[in-house]
């Protein structure tokens, strides 16, 4: 007899303006009295002030207020035990180290887990698993989906441009990543959760349908990655959200002289695997028109040779993760595309 998997999701969701100010009612209402708060190294002290005060405000008291500096897993570990034993949950607060971090932490120590994002960059602040760095590499480790997201609009528009395209770039990966999901269905037998493949993808076109830089895109931006992120719960899988795409990122991350933020690297990376999918491309090419993405990543430009090396090693990231990068020897496409496709030539220099 087949056990159904039971799926964990937010029990509490605030996506509008002056979210962070009211993080204290939503603790206090669940009896989350004692708090532990990890937030970002180079925060603004303003949201952290309003955080504090909103937690005084309530009555909230924070036993333990850190600056996150790592991401290596030994000093998280060490961290956790840090924590006091009386602490009823864990805030993170911030960008994807602090978040990230944070999320870990709970998981450890068994304790609800508030995600408190200044900015969109990626879909990390709402799932299931924690990036970080063991014996030097960065991996992605299990952790649980958080008890709750408190996303302030107002705070996460004021965050620097390049932020937001890498939310971008990082939601349109869905298109991607579901169409690599069925591929490998079709070839290796993988199962496929069509509830979480449709929460993916519908997260994209309810952003498509509206994708400017104000209150609301912030809304509708914010909505789509958190539910890409439980996609991931539901399936108990990253195959909703990520297929050879992310491959490539994380091979450019071994290859590369330079770091570039993840969501612009999968952004690209996704634009040039549609292509190679043979759908979806003009879609991903008019949203990053309409939004200037094509234009951030024309100011720095990526490295031409490091991508086509990445797109060398990406197929043996995963080797048992089934792609288009697996269906064929990709490479000499990759390159025609690189050096002729319009948008792509302005992606390197």
């Amino acid at each position: 007899m087949l056990v159904p998997r039971q799926t964990t999701i937010p029990s509490v969701v605030r996506i509008k303006p002056g979210a962070l100010d009211r993080l204290g009612i939503y603790a206090e209402r669940e009896k989350f009295l004692r708090i532990a708060l990890f937030f970002s190294q180079d925060l603004d002290e303003r949201f952290i002030g309003r955080l504090t005060t909103s937690l005084d405000a309530a009555k909230v008291e924070i036993l333990l207020q850190t600056p996150i500096h790592s991401l290596a897993f030994e000093k998280v570990v060490d961290l956790s035990h840090d924590c006091p034993g009386n602490v009823d949950a864990i805030v993170g607060l911030g960008g994807g180290k602090a978040l990230d971090v944070g999320k870990y932490i709970s998981f450890l120590r068994r304790l609800p887990y508030f995600s408190v994002p200044t900015s969109l960059s990626n879909d990390g602040f709402c799932s299931s698993q924690s990036s970080l760095t063991v014996r030097g590499r960065r991996r992605s480790l299990p952790a649980g989906i958080p008890f709750g997201v408190v996303l302030d609009t107002a705070v996460c528009l004021n965050a620097p441009d390049i932020l937001w395209h890498s939310g971008v770039g990082d939601l349109v990966a869905k298109f991607t990543a579901v169409t690599d999901w069925k591929l490998a269905f079709h070839k290796t037998g993988t199962p496929v959760d069509d509830f979480a493949a449709l929460v993916s993808d519908a997260s994209v076109y309810q952003f498509m349908a509206r994708p400017d830089r104000d209150l609301e895109g912030i809304r509708l931006l914010g909505t789509a990655l958190l539910l890409n992120g439980i996609s991931m719960s539901i399936s108990g899988s990253s195959r909703p959200a990520s297929g050879s795409e992310h491959l490539i990122s994380h091979a450019l991350d071994s290859v590369s002289k330079r770091s570039h933020l993840h969501g612009l690297q999968v952004g690209v990376a996704s634009y040039l695997v549609s292509l190679l999918q043979g759908q979806n491309s003009d879609r991903i090419a008019n949203l990053f028109e309409v939004t200037g993405f094509w234009q951030t990543i024309a100011n720095d430009p990526f490295d031409r040779a490091e991508w086509l090396e990445a797109c060398r090693l990406a197929p043996s990231i995963k080797p048992d993760y089934y792609t288009v990068l697996s269906s064929r020897d990709c490479l000499p496409e990759i390159q025609r595309a690189i050096e002729s496709d319009s948008y792509l030539r302005r992606c390197f220099g």
